[in-house]
């Protein structure tokens, strides 16, 4: 008791089939595969864009600069 045997599997199975048919199904199985493998692409680019390319090293160079607004002119 509390296990569920691969018959009530299969039932689920089947009620899932009769509720959303088949061609759906295998729409979502493509979007969700599709979905995965487009994330897994980008964890690989990600990873070799921040092995490729260090991060620069800020050297402490500080520019002082002043800001002025000329007046409009009508």
């Amino acid at each position: 008791m509390g296990g569920l045997s691969i018959w009530h599997w299969l039932i689920v199975l089947l009620v899932v089939v009769l509720i959303f048919g088949t061609k759906k199904l295998t729409n979502i199985g493509k979007d969700l595969g599709g979905a995965v493998k487009g994330f897994k692409e980008g964890m690989k680019t990600e990873e070799g864009d921040s092995a490729a390319a260090p991060p620069s090293q800020i050297t402490g160079k500080t520019i002082d600069a002043e800001v002025r607004k000329e007046p409009h002119k009508s």
